[in-house]
């Protein structure tokens, strides 16, 4: 360690700074519908829809936090394209299902659940199946679909919370989908730059650990969070 820390520029504490700015916002409220993009969709169009899907998206740390426990270990485009397309294919379903047919559920819970699927791929990315169940990992692109269902839920009964109006009601939450996978895009394109940067490095053992070790206290930390809350609204 001594002699990997004094050949690479990359020390523990530039290690310990990356991991508190990429974790520390997850236990802040990622998914608050403030009053400004309310008043964005009352007056704007299906654009408004896209910016504001959009920016839920990019701050939604939790469907972030899972995309990057995904992508963690998909060295080609290929990949990369097929288990995001099942995860958007699912969350897509959810969204659009949901929010059109009024499905709704505790917010909390929802995101409790998700706070789950980021502990999930952390684990699983650190080998806690073999190394604790002595079995294999359930499939990933299920398990990706199957999660990707329960993180649309979680964004339908976001946009419920919205006044979405009684005209053009789907072309609103298809707009509003589009606007969340322009987000998720924008939002991973620079988080594949820095792994895929540091895969040849030295540190990137140090580097694994940290992120999936951070994976995994972030989706305790959210379910702690998202409990409290909803224990503390009387449910």
């Amino acid at each position: 360690m001594n002699q990997l820390t004094k050949n690479h520029k990359f020390r523990p504490s530039v290690i310990l700074l990356a991991m508190l700015a990429l974790f520390s916002p997850v236990l802040l409220m990622a998914h608050g519908v403030s009053a400004s993009d309310q008043e964005a969709l009352i007056n704007g169009g299906l654009l408004s829809y896209i910016l504001i899907g959009a920016k839920h998206m990019v701050t939604g740390y939790d469907h972030l936090l899972f995309l990057v426990g995904v992508i963690f270990y998909l060295k080609n485009v290929k990949d990369i394209v097929k288990f995001i397309s099942f995860f958007t294919l699912g969350h897509s379903l959810t969204l659009i299902a949901a929010t059109m047919l009024g499905i709704q559920a505790n917010d909390h819970l929802i995101d409790a659940v998700i706070a789950l699927s980021v502990l999930y791929k952390g684990f699983e990315n650190l080998n806690g199946f073999q190394k604790f169940f002595q079995s294999k990992a359930p499939n990933l692109l299920f398990m990706v679909f199957a999660f990707g269902l329960i993180h649309g839920f979680g964004l339908s009964t976001r946009l419920q919370q919205l006044s979405v109006g009684t005209e053009a009601t789907l072309s609103k939450i298809v707009a509003f989908n589009v606007g969340v996978e322009l987000g998720q895009i924008a939002a991973l394109i620079p988080i594949l730059f820095l792994i895929n940067a540091w895969r040849t490095r030295k540190s990137y053992n140090v580097f694994h650990k940290s992120v999936n070790w951070g994976l995994v206290a972030a989706g305790i930390g959210l379910f702690v969070f998202q409990m409290v809350g909803y224990i503390g609204h009387g449910h």
